[in-house]
């Protein structure tokens, strides 16, 4: 019974996680457990939990009134993207250090995806195939760390990847410059991996803050 409701409240956490940063609810409305155990269609224990860890999130936060909506503020993602720029290239440099023929190969299959996507003008799948790309970039480093920090501010500009990437330049850039930093870390080489990892954040941010 236990683990029937932590997964019922993983699915509420994702969902409302989801809605959040996908702009659905809107920074500074209300809402309460009533209201979303109706909306859901499930009772108010694991909404109570899931809202506990969006507050931890600091996407929500309490009221008197219920709960309000924080999102991601364009201050928000100026910091983000600053922390990503001060913690990503090392994974990056670690990466081309060390990854393995094995996970080199399957980089290089969600490249390859991403890029017929591309062609095909499927925003929806370049977006997962986008951040499965920087999954395995956090994941093959290496380290834990870095990807438990990494992650979730990946994860928190959901939204505003979202906008960027249907905007067909900006989509194709990026794509070129996922390439590049493949091909730096193909070649193992951490200052090629680096210096693309950097042009890649920064030409990102600038775009997103551009339309925000």
């Amino acid at each position: 019974m236990e683990h029937k409701t932590f997964s019922l409240a993983q699915q509420v956490f994702d969902r409302l996680e989801n809605e959040i940063l996908s702009g659905n609810y809107q920074r500074g409305e209300i809402l309460t457990e009533s209201i979303l155990s109706e909306n859901l269609g499930v009772s108010r224990t694991p909404i109570r939990e899931a809202l506990g860890r969006l507050e931890q999130e600091h996407l929500v936060e309490s009221t008197g009134k219920g709960i309000r909506i924080l999102g991601v503020t364009t201050e928000d993602l100026e910091d983000i993207y600053e922390i990503r720029l001060q913690i990503e290239y090392m994974a990056a440099r670690r990466a081309a250090e060390q990854i393995t023929d094995e996970e080199l190969e399957r980089l290089k299959e969600t490249l390859e995806l991403q890029e017929f996507y591309l062609q095909k003008k499927d925003a929806e799948r370049l977006k997962s195939m986008d951040s499965d790309f920087h999954e395995q970039l956090y994941r093959y480093c290496g380290s834990a760390v870095y990807y438990d920090v990494l992650m979730p501010l990946h994860t928190k500009v959901q939204k505003f990847r979202k906008a960027s990437i249907q905007k067909t330049g900006r989509a194709e850039q990026s794509v070129k410059e996922h390439r590049m930093i493949f091909e730096a870390i193909a070649a193992h080489d951490p200052d090629a991996a680096e210096a693309a990892i950097r042009a890649h954040i920064q030409n990102a941010k600038a775009n997103i803050l551009k339309e925000n």
